[in-house]
């Protein structure tokens, strides 16, 4: 029997707002002692009342107009009733049969082929704590009870892990290019519970699923998803396929899934409508106002870099998943005119400092202004290519100082005068009868030779294609 396999992933993303979901607590807890970021209501203090967060409905709204997504006029918020030991009002403030937006897609490029996975759903909650186990018991954190959290439910249109981690990608870029989430997966921020199922070939039918619970990277999405369908396939071909929906976790250490419990159910929940939070009118102005200020999304971007500007598929890729970056770079574009010499310089020199470095993008000296001027020197002709990217960046990135004044500083500006060059190049000529011999024998390494004895001589400050045409007109 040819089986295909079924998977649907709801991604849970903090929302950047300043404060939690519905108190004034502070949102970044991250790095902090545990229990500072608490007060009565995010504790589940008797009697306290929730205040929803404005904010984080407003990012929730961006979000899902990023995310291709209906916003219905008006949803409510619901008590979704279970019970987890660092869930300390024993219910969870979420929404069920009216959430804040529905029926969205994503577009996702894998393995050379473009698909579009749809979503079902967006709607807004608050977290839960945190355990920490221990010898001797567990201890319990509430710094994050009470985060605002978006979760999207997608569609079970994914049909392989790498589609699931191509769609997970895609969602974290665009919630990173609008700002509604920081999507840090290493700060707790974005993580996945992904559901997968198997059937027949040609079969519509929807099996029972298992749903893998709180996958916090992309390497353990896709890793538990491979290692799921493995299983499941077999228990197909045994003839034991699941009998009703189960929730695994996932064992980084031993890289298998292990059983937890049934799967809870809509019913098991028992949700009815927050009795202390009315219904919320989302008004059409400002879901009109926030799809305009939606920016170009990354693929869209990817595209335009590549058709447009000309850059390679990788390059692209690289300047258009981080929207700090891709600001960057159009900037330095605006300013030069070069977008393939642009790229060069940030994918090479600024990135290589940059994964050294804890700073990123808008906190490190050499400025989209500076990096323009950098690269105009160099298209100019002012100074070599290996000049720039060498010591006048090196100088650039430790003191933030102009390349123009470094150059004028070190004496590093490259020499184009036709005469002087001609008088070096004679000089190696006549020098070095074996190279020659092997240019005018066809051997185009031995003028790279040529070329790097005239630099020498010159101290690197010689212009590279003048000294190459040079060499070539004294030798033929």
């Amino acid at each position: 029997m040819e089986l295909e396999v079924i998977i649907g992933l709801e991604i849970h993303a903090q929302i950047s707002s300043k404060t939690k979901m519905f108190c004034g607590c502070d949102n970044d807890s991250f790095g902090k002692d545990p229990n500072v970021n608490i007060c009565p209501i995010c504790t589940g203090m008797p009697g306290q009342l929730p205040v929803v967060n404005e904010e984080a409905v407003h990012k929730g709204v961006k979000a899902s107009l990023a995310l291709n997504c209906n916003i219905p006029e008006f949803c409510k918020f619901d008590r979704k009733n279970y019970f987890y030991p660092d869930s300390p009002k024993g219910f969870q403030i979420s929404q069920f049969d009216e959430p804040l937006a529905e029926k969205g897609f994503v577009d996702i490029e894998v393995n050379g082929y473009t698909k579009k996975i749809g979503i079902t759903r967006l709607h807004l909650e608050d977290d839960a704590g945190k355990l920490t186990h221990v010898r001797d018991g567990s201890l319990v954190d509430f710094n994050r009870a009470g985060t605002p959290l978006m979760e999207i439910v997608s569609d079970p249109d994914m049909r392989s892990a790498a589609e699931a981690a191509a769609y997970a990608r895609e969602v974290q870029k665009i919630l990173r290019y609008v700002g509604s989430s920081d999507a840090d997966m290493e700060k707790g921020m974005m993580r996945f519970d992904a559901s997968v199922s198997m059937r027949p070939v040609g079969d519509d039918k929807l099996y029972p699923r298992a749903e893998i619970k709180n996958l916090n990277s992309f390497r353990s999405l896709e890793a538990a998803i491979e290692y799921e369908i493995k299983k499941q396939t077999e228990l197909w071909e045994k003839g034991e396929a699941l009998r009703s929906p189960v929730t695994v976790g996932w064992d980084d250490s031993s890289n298998k899934t292990f059983f937890m419990r049934e799967k809870e159910e809509s019913d098991d929940y028992r949700y009815f409508p927050e009795p202390d939070i009315p219904t919320l009118h989302i008004g059409r102005e400002m879901v009109d106002q926030y799809r305009s200020e939606v920016p170009e999304m990354p693929v869209v971007k990817r595209h335009r870099y590549v058709n447009e500007l000309g850059l390679s598929e990788d390059d692209a890729r690289i300047i258009s998943e981080d929207p700090k970056l891709a600001v960057y770079f159009e900037e330095v574009v605006e300013k030069t005119d070069d977008a393939k010499r642009a790229v060069s310089f940030i994918n090479t020199i600024l990135m290589a400092k940059l994964n050294e470095d804890i700073l990123g993008i808008n906190n490190q000296k050499v400025t989209a202004d500076l990096m323009a001027e950098l690269v105009n020197l160099v298209k100019s002709g002012e100074i070599s290519n290996n000049t720039a990217k060498g010591e006048v960046f090196d100088e650039m990135y430790a003191t933030g100082k102009s390349p123009k004044v470094i150059v004028e500083e070190k004496g590093l500006k490259q020499v184009s005068d036709a005469g002087a060059i001609e008088a070096v190049c004679k000089s190696v000529v006549d020098g070095n009868p074996g190279p020659v011999a092997d240019v005018k024998g066809g051997n185009e390494k031995a003028i790279g030779f040529l070329v790097g004895q005239v630099m020498k001589e010159m101290k690197g400050q010689g212009n590279p294609s003048l000294i190459n045409e040079t060499l070539r007109k004294l030798i033929s």
